[in-house]
């Protein structure tokens, strides 16, 4: 291994394949490295906190200590939904209005919001 390669982490394989469809269309989705890695990161210290989660349900622990738990997880989730949305404003929609494509890509975006709103 080169001095400047790092060790594959179990999380590698998430970091692989950046493409993703917008209607009939593929494209590479434009996520930076490090950005890659942050949002993983984020994702791997949530699923953490929900085994936590369950363990304390499991524990029988006071319901309003879970709660509290529940609600810094909705909070953490919250927080890479937003960092998800905003890359793909800036570079997915972006994209589309470069290649004249906004409509349809305003139309998904459209759906996808209405979902995460419910």
């Amino acid at each position: 291994m080169a001095t400047s390669e790092r060790p594959r982490s179990k999380d590698d394989d998430l970091l692989t394949e950046p493409v993703h469809t917008h209607g009939s269309a593929k494209h590479a989705h434009v996520h930076s490295e490090d950005s890659l890695r942050q949002l993983v990161n984020r994702l791997s210290r949530i699923e953490g906190h929900i085994r936590g989660i369950k363990t304390m349900v499991q524990r029988s622990e006071p319901c309003p200590d879970v709660l509290v738990q529940i609600a810094a997880v909705r909070g953490a989730l919250d927080r890479v939904a937003r960092i998800i949305f905003d890359e793909h404003l800036s570079e997915c929609v972006a994209r589309a209005a470069k290649d004249g494509d906004l409509e349809a890509e305003i139309e998904e975006l459209k759906t996808v919001i209405d979902r995460f709103l419910l």
